[in-house]
């Protein structure tokens, strides 16, 4: 082989290079391991910023974040989670937290947990969570606080919730936020396919209805576990080798090593999902796309987005692999108002709250967007 031929090889590869190699790797590991033992459980938390427990039903509870600011706005803004996650996503750590942001920017936030389903929620629909639920932790807030309307900021799954909310109970709502939430389930339809993207719309779309019937009769509440597996499928050779080739590489790293355990925490929290809103979920939503023909039905009321007037945010991610940004973006005539806004942000669908760039962009943004319509809201804490 010529000079010119081997300058071409992306990897010159060596018996004392792969010594040194295995030699690097070797250290790394020891120091790892070392360091692993070493953290303690104040270390390895997440979802720390100090919060109350307000109220409670069933498995659910809803926590008003302590203030940092003496007078917070004075309408204040529940955040709805997805039920495929838990809340602790918008709180991972204080230095990548959503939630401390916007309390930073004066906000006063409420969180709603939805817990870990058991057995007992096999039967909860959709509408459970949204007419039940939801109201009763809007109905709690506007009490606590003495205002006819709040700001309610949905997350993904919780978008779709807050979403149809906001449709059925306008009256309670002041302005609406969706972050990376799919409104037009089929927006990808008749695209060409974009590599590592939409692979949940196409595995829900390719689901015969009876194969989505006798999943949710067999389980009754689906496993977290295998939840989990469906997100893992989306990028397996990633997701493998994140503990492998990547691991190694920040095992000398503090500050990306708890990052990435905090990460694994919120990760294997992954609580299961009610049958009957997974039925809903799969044959409603990804199949016949209801939602944005206003068709979706929910305990007897069809949810008409021509009922949401009040201001409408829609935030969605730029790198979006789970709900593709032509799922979510580009809605403005699909709802009733005339104050309707985007705003795109770098990122994927979980970096859009944990990414370094788009945590300068998001919380300020909505901050601002929020507080330009809030002005002169009065209220008691």
């Amino acid at each position: 082989m010529t000079d010119s031929k081997a300058a071409t090889l992306p990897i010159r590869i060596t018996p004392d290079g792969v010594m040194r190699e295995l030699q690097r790797v070797t250290e790394n590991i020891t120091r790892g391991s070392q360091r692993l033992a070493s953290y303690t459980e104040e270390q390895l938390a997440i979802a720390t910023t100090p919060k109350d427990e307000v109220w409670r039903q069933d498995t659910v509870r809803l926590y008003r974040y302590r203030p940092v600011v003496d007078k917070p706005m004075g309408v204040p803004i529940l955040l709805a989670y997805a039920l495929v996650g838990r809340y602790q996503m918008i709180d991972l750590e204080p230095d990548r937290s959503f939630v401390r942001k916007l309390l930073a920017e004066g906000l006063d936030v409420y969180v709603v947990d939805w817990g870990h389903p058991t057995r007992a929620q096999r039967w909860l629909t959709i509408d459970d969570y949204v007419s039940g639920y939801l109201d009763d932790c809007v109905d709690v807030i506007r009490e606590r606080h003495g205002v006819d309307q709040i700001n309610l900021l949905g997350v993904c799954q919780g978008g779709v919730f807050c979403t149809c909310y906001a449709a059925l109970f306008p009256e309670k709502i002041k302005n609406l936020v969706i972050t990376v939430t799919p409104l037009d389930f089929h927006g990808d339809k008749d695209l060409p396919p974009e590599p590592g993207s939409g692979y949940m719309n196409l595995w829900a779309r390719a689901l015969a209805p009876e194969d989505i019937d006798l999943m949710v009769e067999t389980m009754g509440v689906a496993p977290g576990a295998a939840v989990g597996f469906s997100f893992l499928m989306m990028s397996p050779v990633l997701n493998v080798t994140k503990y492998t080739t990547e691991l190694v590489d920040i095992l000398d790293d503090d500050a990306k090593m708890l990052g990435f355990l905090h990460m694994e925490r919120w990760i294997a929290d992954r609580p299961g999902h009610p049958g009957e809103v997974l039925r809903q979920w799969f044959k409603d939503l990804y199949q016949e796309n209801r939602l944005v023909k206003n068709e979706l039905m929910l305990g007897g009321r069809r949810v008409d987005l021509n009922r949401i007037r009040m201001p409408v945010l829609n935030v969605y991610a730029q790198g979006d692999v789970v709900v593709p940004t032509c799922c979510s973006s580009g809605m403005g005539d699909k709802f009733g108002t005339d104050d309707y806004s985007e705003l795109s942000v770098p990122g994927g669908h979980i970096g859009t709250f944990v990414g370094g760039k788009a945590q300068k962009v998001l919380a300020p943004s909505i901050a601002k967007w929020l507080k330009e319509r809030n002005e002169g809201a009065g209220g008691n804490a």
